[in-house]
């Protein structure tokens, strides 16, 4: 399951900006910040989605799962858009396929693909259970099929 190269195959694109303190000692953003990037746009964008404070409720996604392909350095300050798809949702996870893409005078550029994977997990227990109702079908609204299994 891969992520597209094209900002037009996201249901969602989520702006993030990079932050002086993304830049690491070689003047780029760091890798490790990518993933911050994608962390954030999916939680951000699952509260405004639901309405609801994610943290609160009873089921909460954990990320089991996630990678990253790097095509373009970016560095602060930059604005960033976060591309937002799920190429599966399933009972208790749900599989992100996501691109962080550089704000440009007239397009979006690629700078990254990716993948995240959110297992849902009781709050207290940490034992696997369904997805929350309101998680679900927020979740519906970014499905795409890329002709995966």
């Amino acid at each position: 399951m891969t992520a597209s190269e094209r900002p037009v195959d996201y249901p969602v694109l989520w702006r993030v900006p990079t932050r002086w303190a993304d830049n690491d000692h070689y003047g780029h953003v760091n890798n490790v910040t990518y993933y911050a990037y994608f962390d954030t746009a999916v939680n951000a964008w699952l509260m405004d989605a639901t309405g609801t404070d994610i943290r609160e409720l009873s089921a909460i996604g954990i990320v089991a799962e996630t990678s990253c392909t790097f095509v373009s350095e970016l560095s602060f300050p930059e604005q960033l858009q976060v591309g937002l798809s799920v190429v599966r949702l399933g009972n208790r996870s749900i599989v992100y396929a996501l691109a962080i893409f550089r704000e440009q005078s007239d397009r979006l550029e690629l700078a990254a693909t990716g993948r995240f994977v959110h297992v849902y997990v009781d709050r207290d227990t940490r034992k696997p259970v369904p997805i929350p109702d309101e998680i679900r079908t927020a979740a519906t609204s970014l499905v795409v099929n890329r002709g995966e299994d």
